[in-house]
């Protein structure tokens, strides 16, 4: 029989899964027919990031990986190069997520922000020392600050649609794990 910590992982993991998906159909999804000025945000990337600073389980390594390399796939992007990035990047943010716990939203906007414009740049020196084309340094900034300007919108989704909260201080089972 399956205790209920490691039944509720389960099921956040699917639910990150199928939250992924249906993103990612949505933004596949011809809407326009004249093409756009503005960029939307990364909101995979926000997802993750929301996720892993407010309950680290239920976002292993490998699902974040999973599901940016299906972006990769069906957006077109190199193969694996943002996935890869996303899952440094929100490692970075999974080893700081008991530090961030207790401080302030602000902070945290920041931190993530700071780690957003660091995954940007990375992606940027690659493909750079690789040769291969860049979409403008202006729409790649204006995605960089409208991702930013998200990032709060997505935390409130995270919080109030999938009741992904921060842990308390205390709570935790018998054997130590997170409730």
């Amino acid at each position: 029989m399956v205790d209920q910590v490691t039944s509720r992982r389960w099921r956040y993991h699917i639910v990150y899964l199928a939250v992924c998906a249906i993103i990612i159909f949505i933004q596949i999804l011809p809407f326009r027919i004249a093409p756009n000025q503005w960029p939307g945000p990364d909101i995979l990337t926000l997802l993750a990031c929301a996720w892993v600073l407010r309950r680290p389980d239920y976002v292993p390594p490998g699902i974040i990986a999973l599901a940016a390399l299906c972006a990769d796939l069906l957006f077109m992007r190199p193969l694996g190069l943002w996935a890869a990035i996303t899952v440094l990047g929100v490692e970075f943010l999974r080893n700081r997520a008991h530090l961030s716990r207790d401080l302030p939203f602000l902070v945290e906007w920041l931190m993530v922000a700071g780690v957003l414009f660091v995954m940007t740049l990375a992606q940027g020196v690659v493909l750079a020392v690789f040769l291969v084309d860049q979409p403008a340094i202006g729409l790649v900034s204006l995605q960089l600050v409208i991702s930013m300007l998200s990032y709060p919108l997505v935390v409130g989704a995270t919080a109030h649609v999938f009741k992904v909260r921060k842990t308390a201080p205390g709570q935790v089972d018998a054997l130590g794990h997170r409730l």
